[in-house]
């Protein structure tokens, strides 16, 4: 990985407590929530304007940061939740994929569709209807994606995965209700890549609405940054966004 998604939890470091860059820039908000493990963070972007939309996410440290992105896009406001991540790559595996640790996983799982969602709605007020919120992760991060996308398709209503790891692999039989899902990966990633494309076609199967996008990159923030306002523009429609000319998605 590179730089920015180096020490396992992946992305950027997280913002310092609740700050406007400038006059028009939405703040980020951060907040310990003793429901799990002791206490975890939650860092949230809060935009400019009343969100339209709500991205939840793990590695909520470096992601929630993304929110800069979306700014310089034209999106419909959007807010990001970022359930902080472990920097410890196996405990993290354990909560991100039923594979490895399946009691971790439920219990993280709990947290971040419960109570976490509650806490959005009480603190910022916000409704979360499904068609309006979306579940995002790379990597690890993209299999917990897929993972709860499918799992609670009457709570994310899209789903963003990037580079998803193997560990959680399409069900033999996929659940009746699915959500939208908006796959990625690079050409230089080739094991990220055949697993990204291994969703795609067992969620196109099932009758799925999926997007697959290669770029000709590798494993790393890179390939994720470039497509995060691509994802929210298509999850929450776009205004004048558009896929750029040489992407192959479909």
């Amino acid at each position: 990985m590179d730089g920015e998604t180096a020490g396992g939890a992946g992305g950027p470091e997280a913002p310092q407590g609740s700050t406007r860059a400038h006059p028009i820039a939405g703040e980020y908000v951060t907040e310990t929530l003793l429901e799990y493990d002791g206490g975890r963070q939650v860092t949230v972007y809060v935009p400019p304007d009343p969100p339209e939309a709500v991205v939840f996410t793990g590695d909520g440290q470096g992601f929630s940061k993304w929110g800069r992105f979306l700014e310089a896009a034209v999106v419909p406001p959007t807010m990001i939740v970022g359930v902080h991540g472990l920097a410890e790559e196996m405990p993290r595996l354990h909560e991100y994929s039923a594979v490895f640790d399946a009691e971790r996983f439920s219990a993280h799982e709990k947290f971040f569709v419960e109570d976490v969602r509650r806490w959005v709605r009480s603190r910022f007020g916000v409704a979360l209807p499904a068609e309006r919120t979306a579940v995002f992760g790379y990597s690890a991060g993209g299999e917990l994606a897929l993972a709860l996308g499918l799992r609670h398709p009457d709570v994310y209503g899209a789903v963003f995965s990037g580079s998803p790891g193997g560990g959680y692999k399409p069900p033999d039989e996929m659940p009746r209700s699915l959500p939208r899902v908006y796959l990625f990966a690079g050409t230089l990633e080739p094991f990220f890549l055949d697993n990204a494309t291994r969703w795609a076609v067992a969620l196109r199967d099932a009758g799925a609405d999926v997007v697959m996008s290669e770029r000709d990159v590798s494993h790393g923030a890179k390939l994720w940054r470039a497509e995060f306002s691509l994802m929210v523009a298509w999850g929450f429609g776009r205004r004048s966004i558009a896929l750029q000319p040489g992407d192959q998605a479909t």
